[in-house]
């Protein structure tokens, strides 16, 4: 699934990255603990979180993690984004739960890990 078409599901916002709106993720992992993400081996993965600070983006950097969804409505901070942006890394903002944005999304046919 595409970037662009998550941020339209979604009805979010893109915060970094917006030039790489054609990155494609193959599938999505929701969690606020950041041990459990560095567990992951897959490539092309779709972060979903609520957990909203510093150690998100250098989470998704050390586990290679190109996109990231902040959920409930979180904001990041100004040097999240721009760790983000310095990163690679694509961080989007929407309004949904986590719940319901791993639902939508996955209604849509994006896969999840496990």
């Amino acid at each position: 699934m595409k970037v662009k078409e998550i941020v339209r599901i979604l009805d979010a916002r893109i915060l970094c990255g917006e030039d790489m709106q054609e990155y494609t993720v193959e599938k999505a992992f929701a969690s606020d603990l950041m041990s459990d993400v560095l567990m992951l081996a897959d490539d092309n993965v779709l972060l979903i979180t609520g957990l909203v600070n510093m150690q998100t983006i250098r989470t998704a950097e050390m586990s290679d993690i190109l996109c990231v969804v902040l959920a409930r409505n979180k904001k990041a901070s100004r040097e999240m984004i721009d760790l983000a942006r310095d990163g690679g890394i694509i961080l989007i903002e929407c309004r949904y739960s986590v719940y319901q944005t791993c639902g939508l999304l996955y209604r849509e046919g994006l896969k999840p890990i496990f």
